[in-house]
Parts: structure tokens; C-alpha cells; sequence
């Protein structure tokens, strides 16, 4: 599943709006790949942002649905699109569980996503990623990885905010992972994202040596299988 993230603006003021981005899920195989959950890690440059600070919701068809952050051991920040209801907020945690992207063979599925930051988060460079895992049964797969969106988190007075919403100024640019031009960012010719992990067929042939990577690979699977963070950093340490 080749995944890109793309349209993001490059601040966000705290305590603002919501802005918008998208996550591109193309599927290169000749078989339709259904139950898919997103995984998206925030990674912040003073590791001081914590899990309820980030507001991020996805768009299944119209309607947004809430995804819930839990902090892990590396003071990393991870949500599963479609994860446990109990990480969401509100009524909307009672909502049906959500069972995945489908995307047809050869077809690119564009999720719409939206962000906001609440007013008590402190100035900060943001780089966020997105893992895909892939749902069989009682297990998952982990089956895509994004480039790396770089955002700043402006505290107060240190800039404008963009439009609600919607696509702001300062968007993510460069090639994307294709290697071709339209305002996303890229992996360089050795098949890496920059300051990220491996894609999913490196790793399988390295047998998942990146702590990064089995932390992307089993996070998805144990979240959407409603193990939840607790028991990931049990089996993380044990391993």
C-alpha cells in the first residue's frame, strides 16, 4: 500500500482551528485490499507534546470520526485511525467501530483528515508519519509507510493562523514518493523516508531490526485489536 501524506500546512497555531491534509492510500496490487487502519506517530522535537494535546479526526465519507493518542516509552505519540473507541472523547466514543479503508486493485484512496492543537501546547517542531496496518482476523499486517510531514506548533504570538479548515499557507513541497512534483514530500533513491523507517518490504527482509518499525507494525495490530498501548510496551520491553 504506497502511502503519502500531502496538503498539510507547516504551522499550526495552538489552541486554533482545525486544518486539513490527506493521507493517499494507493493500492499496487491486483487484489482489492479492505480492512486498512492508518496509523498515524507524531514526533516532537522537545518531546512535551502529550496525547491529548493533538485533536485529529478522519473523514469516513462525511462524517468525522475522532482518533485517540497514547504516549509510548520513546515519548512518541501514536493514533490508530478506526482504533479503540475508548481512546476517543465524548458520545462519539459509543459510535460503531470503524472497519477500515477498502481500496480497489490499482485505485488511490484519498482520506481526509483534520488537525488542531489545544492552547496549553508549547512551541514545537512536529514530524508526523503515517503506518498502514492491514486487519486478518484476530492479527494485522502492516502493509505501508508514509513520508514525513514536518509541522511547527506556533505558541502564542509567534504567527498568524491560516485558514480553518482548510489547506493554509505553507504547505508540505517537494517530490513525492513516486518522484514526481505536487506539493509532497519524498523518499530518497535508497527507498527511506528522510528521518523516518523503512518501508514495509525492507523491513520484512531485515526481519523488523528498527525499533520504529515493530513499534509501527505492532502498535497497529495490538490497537486495533483493542490490546491497547499497556500491553505493547509490556511485549516491547519483554522483546
Amino acid at each position: 500500500m504506497r502511502t503519502r501524506i500531502h496538503g498539510g500546512p507547516a504551522e499550526y497555531d495552538a489552541g486554533g482551528g482545525f486544518r486539513t491534509w490527506y493521507i493517499d492510500l494507493t493500492n499496487t496490487t491486483d487484489a482489492t485490499c479492505g480492512n486498512i487502519h492508518p496509523v498515524v506517530v507524531l514526533v516532537d522535537g522537545k518531546r512535551a507534546l502529550r496525547p491529548e494535546q493533538p485533536r485529529l479526526e478522519f473523514y469516513d465519507g462525511e462524517r468525522p470520526r475522532p482518533v485517540g493518542f497514547e504516549r509510548t516509552e520513546q515519548d512518541e505519540n501514536i493514533g490508530v485511525l478506526g482504533g479503540p473507541a475508548s481512546a476517543a472523547k465524548g458520545a462519539e466514543a459509543e459510535e460503531a467501530p470503524f472497519p477500515g479503508f477498502t481500496v480497489a486493485p490499482g485505485a488511490t484512496l484519498s482520506v481526509k483528515v483534520r488537525l488542531a492543537v489545544t492552547s496549553d501546547a508549547v512551541a514545537n517542531d512536529v514530524v508526523a508519519h503515517a503506518a498502514v496496518v492491514q486487519r486478518q482476523g484476530d492479527d494485522g499486517d502492516w502493509v505501508g509507510q508514509s513520508n514525513d510531514y514536518r509541522f511547527r506548533i506556533l505558541g502564542e504570538g509567534e504567527g498568524e493562523e491560516g485558514d480553518s479548515d482548510g489547506v493554509g499557507k505553507g504547505e508540505v513541497g517537494g517530490k513525492d514518493s513516486a518522484g514526481s512534483t505536487g506539493g509532497r514530500d519524498s523518499a530518497d533513491a535508497s527507498g527511506r523516508v528522510p528521518d523516518g523507517i523503512p518501508f514495509a518490504e525492507e523491513l520484512a527482509r531485515t526481519g523488523l531490526h528498527s525499533t520504529r518499525g515493530i513499534l509501527a507494525a505492532t502498535a497497529g495490530a495490538l490497537l486495533l485489536l483493542g490490546a491497547g498501548l499497556g500491553a505493547l510496551l509490556a511485549a516491547r520491553r519483554r522483546r
